[in-house]
């Protein structure tokens, strides 16, 4: 558990879906979950990366199953941020387009039936689209106090991302997958429409899997 903690960034960031460092690292169980930590890959903590590797175990088989915590259902495999970002892209529509918002802007919103209120930034605007960062809970701002806009209910209609674990898809598959940060660890379902290496995009998201 030392080795670990003393390899890892010590930001306490809370971007990998925990409090601190030291929870992160007591929760690892294959290589592959050390993706969660956005800061490990970037050339300052490369060399950190591979002596946590060696550490955590062998690279998990192919053939492990990736289950929903919530819902016990099979999933395909783990969706992680695309390189040096905090978490994948969501593109969301809310149903209320009132609400002005900017780039930058910080929002509260829930997702179609999904019972979690998010916290998130917004990184890109088209008509009424907004490509989002996902950045809370509250406890993981790390503060109590940040402004933010209601959007209120709001439809997902697409991720980007990077698989960490399990198949990697081709363009055209229906796919079940686990969002590595969501809280819930829900199987959502969609369309790929877009592969570069490992990177994929993710289109038609649903919360309900056959």
């Amino acid at each position: 558990m030392s080795d670990i903690l003393s390899l890892l960034p010590g930001y306490n960031c809370g971007s990998c879906g925990f409090r601190q460092c030291r929870d992160f690292a007591a929760q690892l169980k294959v290589p592959g979950d050390l993706q969660k930590c956005p800061f490990l890959e970037r050339d300052m903590f490369r060399e950190n990366l591979g002596k946590l590797s060696a550490i955590v175990g062998a690279e998990a088989p192919a053939e492990e199953r990736i289950v929903g915590v919530i819902d016990g259902l099979e999933a395909d495999f783990m969706l992680a941020p695309l390189r040096d970002e905090c978490s994948c892209r969501e593109f969301i529509h809310p149903f209320d387009g009132s609400v002005e918002v900017r780039v930058g802007d910080y929002i509260r919103y829930r997702p179609l039936a999904c019972p979690v209120t998010h916290f998130a930034k917004v990184i890109d605007i088209d008509p009424g689209i907004y490509t989002i960062h996902l950045v809370g809970p509250l406890h993981r701002l790390g503060r109590e106090d940040f402004k933010f806009k209601e959007l209120g209910l709001c439809m997902i209609l697409a991720f980007e991302g990077r698989v960490s674990r399990g198949k990697l898809p081709k363009v055209g598959q229906t796919v079940r997958f686990v969002p590595e940060y969501c809280m819930m660890q829900k199987v959502h379902s969609g369309m790929v429409v877009g592969v570069e290496g490992k990177d994929i995009r993710i289109e038609g998201i649903d919360l309900k899997v056959w």
